[in-house]
């Protein structure tokens, strides 16, 4: 397991990776001392996880969230246990207080190993004409929106709706706004499980729920909750073709 420790208390960093340095299948790659040091490393070594310090000048570790495309599994490690809510409301595979209890810490990557052991299993993913791993249902996203933020697993998120700039996220009764095109997004997205029904929407074909004519060749999907969603005539025969046996 490929790690990177990022705290900007360099005693914090070696004490951590000290400590890790007693597991023989967790690879300690690097280390960083700051959000942008730790951004740069997390795009060129690409860590499995990063064990990440909350508080840290400038920028604090959600925000370093925030800012990834890709984001590696992540194990919290903080002084302070204030933050422990927000922090597994963007799903943080661990949360461990300082000093860090080496009992706890095994704990953090036995859940890790588990959680990597699962993903190779399920490792049929699709790919882009370029290797690039696509998102599939079992991925998960971090989504901010102002002062809130989530991870969300992609099978929970029925909706992807364009608005300007941004993309309304539409999952359980949240509806945050992300800065991303809909064109950039429906790249990245595995094409088994989600449809472009327009040039405003995208949608989970596991939430489709009813369709129905609608005018002029076009067609009306109501998804489970109650949303309704227009394909475009464009895209209707596509969708014919991709739901029917």
């Amino acid at each position: 397991m490929r790690a990177l420790v990022i705290d900007d208390e360099r005693l914090a960093r070696k004490e951590l990776i000290n400590l890790l340095s007693q597991y023989d299948h967790v690879e300690v790659v690097g280390e960083a001392a700051n959000v942008d040091d730790a951004k740069e490393k997390i795009d060129a070594l690409l860590p499995d996880v990063v064990f990440l310090d909350i508080q840290m000048p400038e920028k604090t570790g959600f925000d370093l969230l925030e800012e990834l495309d890709n984001v590696p599994h992540v194990i919290f490690t903080t002084a302070y246990d204030e933050y422990a809510l927000k922090a597994f409301q963007v799903n943080a595979l661990d949360y461990l207080l300082k000093p860090i209890e080496p009992k706890r810490l095994s704990e953090a990557i036995e859940r890790l190993q588990k959680k990597l052991q699962d993903q190779t299993q399920k490792s049929e993913e699709s790919t882009t004409k370029g290797g690039d791993k696509k998102l599939t249902l079992d991925d998960q996203v971090f989504v901010k929106d102002g002062d809130r933020c989530w991870f969300v697993k992609l099978v929970n998120v029925r909706l992807f709706e364009s608005d300007g700039n941004y993309i309304k996220v539409y999952f359980e009764n949240n509806k945050p706004m992300i800065h991303k095109s809909l064109n950039a997004l429906d790249e990245r997205l595995d094409e088994k499980a989600f449809f472009r029904a327009s040039r405003k929407h995208i949608i989970n074909l596991s939430w489709v729920e009813a369709i129905e004519p609608w005018f002029n060749g076009g067609l009306v999907v109501t998804l489970k909750g109650g949303d309704r969603i227009e394909v475009s005539r464009r895209q209707a025969a596509r969708f014919k073709d991709m739901m029917s046996l």
